[in-house]
């Protein structure tokens, strides 16, 4: 093994706390459609996801190359600077968490780096090409196209399993769910997981350990996937509840077209070395996959949260990491500082995360969707997707199922009111 210092420990140590969280924290990609719609039990899926999140660790290292090569220009770049980028990345996911908001994991490392090596060594020690081309423009992308490919693919699903009975169609689909959420879970262990990798692999070039240009050693690889599976297995249940419930009310069929389609986006990028935010690409797929049934909806009020938590997360995570990194110039005293301010940050987030618990037995215990009226969105979503000459007719079929819908509801309530049964007329009881 390389010769590895105190503070070198430390950074490795912390690498692996951030790798624990973005388990916890990003659970809700891979299972929270399964879990809302019943194909898989709270637990099973939870278990499911943390075994297949380690198996996809052990597929690909072009991500971790990303980071340890081409973000960041590794002179000049101390293991002090990582430390800092970490505090910023933790500290994010763990916020984020604590108010159920499925933010990037990914993004919050890049943005603690980004933040870190510009305090340390200038705007110069930043790749700028890499971080738009790999980082920013997938950032964007990522959700539109997978949202794009969600409704879609539920419109298609649908269409198809008209002709098939209500009970074997579901039965069918919450298989597909199960088959699909496994491939989420696997694309993300291959994703997430080189991010650790990544950072780990920079941190042993900074403090000597490694050459520069090296690859992830074996017990780099082995280490960040079991403390991804460890984190995935507690299950991150708040942002689950909102993925799974809070965005959208989810039929079978929707789930496994939205998980489907998030993994095809997710295993691509994997591919072609993207340093993709999973959770971007699996919150736009949830939402198409919403707007694909007819009369679905998605609750705005959630998704605005998450955008701006979205547009948050890379400054965010800039600058606490910077702050850190200049703290820690005034030597050990410095680092002992940030690394007391990091354990006592979090011990009072998971305090507070205390006063209201989200587990396994509540995580469903939410409000559908409520309908909301056509609108700008939904509007430009039937564009893309359908031709001219039919978005009109689709914005008009969902308003149709809303008043359908309410309409219903209150005919319901009329009907008691309209015809009481009495023993004097047993026919109208009838």
């Amino acid at each position: 093994m390389e010769h590895i210092t105190l503070l070198l420990g430390i950074v490795i140590i912390t690498a692996l706390v951030f790798d624990f969280t973005n388990g916890f924290h990003d659970t809700a990609n891979a299972m929270a459609t399964t879990i809302s719609t019943g194909a898989l039990k709270p637990k099973t899926a939870v278990a499911m996801s943390a075994v297949l999140n380690l198996v996809g660790a052990f597929m690909s290292v072009e991500v971790a190359k990303t980071i340890s090569k081409g973000l960041v220009n590794e002179e000049g770049i101390q293991p002090e600077v990582i430390f800092a980028a970490l505090v910023g990345a933790i500290l994010w996911n763990l916020v984020t968490w604590l108010v159920g908001l499925p933010s990037s994991s990914s993004h919050a490392l890049m943005g603690g780096l980004v933040g870190a090596a510009v305090a340390s060594a200038g705007l110069g020690a930043v790749n700028g090409d890499t971080l738009v081309t790999k980082v920013l423009l997938p950032a964007v992308a990522a959700p539109i196209v997978a949202g794009v490919a969600a409704m879609l693919a539920a419109k298609v699903t649908y269409k198809l399993g008209g002709k098939v009975g209500g009970k074997t169609a579901t039965k069918g689909y919450r298989a597909g769910q199960i088959a699909s959420a496994g491939l989420v879970s696997l694309a993300h262990g291959t994703n997430d997981a080189q991010k650790t990798m990544g950072i780990i692999t920079l941190a042993l070039i900074a403090g000597g350990a490694l050459d520069s240009g090296a690859n992830p050693p074996v017990w780099v690889i082995v280490s960040a996937g079991l403390a991804i599976a460890l984190g995935t297995s507690l299950g991150g249940w708040r942002i689950i509840r909102t993925m799974g419930s809070g965005l959208t009310d989810l039929q079978p069929q929707q789930g496994f077209a939205a998980q489907t389609s998030a993994a095809s986006v997710i295993l691509a990028s994997s591919t072609l070395g993207f340093s993709l935010s999973t959770t971007h690409a699996c919150s736009g797929a949830v939402m198409g996959a919403g707007l694909g049934r007819k009369g679905g909806v998605v609750r705005w009020s959630t998704a605005t949260r998450m955008f701006i938590a979205w547009g948050l997360t890379l400054p965010a995570a800039a600058v606490v990491a910077s702050g850190a990194e200049l703290v820690m110039r005034t030597g050990d005293v410095g680092v002992a500082a940030v690394a007391l301010f990091l354990v006592a940050s979090c011990l009072a987030i998971w305090v507070i995360s205390r006063r209201q618990v989200v587990d396994h037995s509540n995580v469903n215990d939410v409000q559908p969707a409520a309908a909301e009226e056509p609108g700008v969105v939904t509007t430009a979503m039937a564009a893309v997707t359908v031709p001219p000459t039919m978005a009109a007719e689709a914005a008009a079929e969902a308003a149709a199922g809303t008043t359908a819908a309410v309409t219903d509801e209150a005919l319901k309530a009329t009907i008691p009111a309209a015809a009481p049964a009495t023993p004097a007329a047993p026919a109208a009881a009838v």
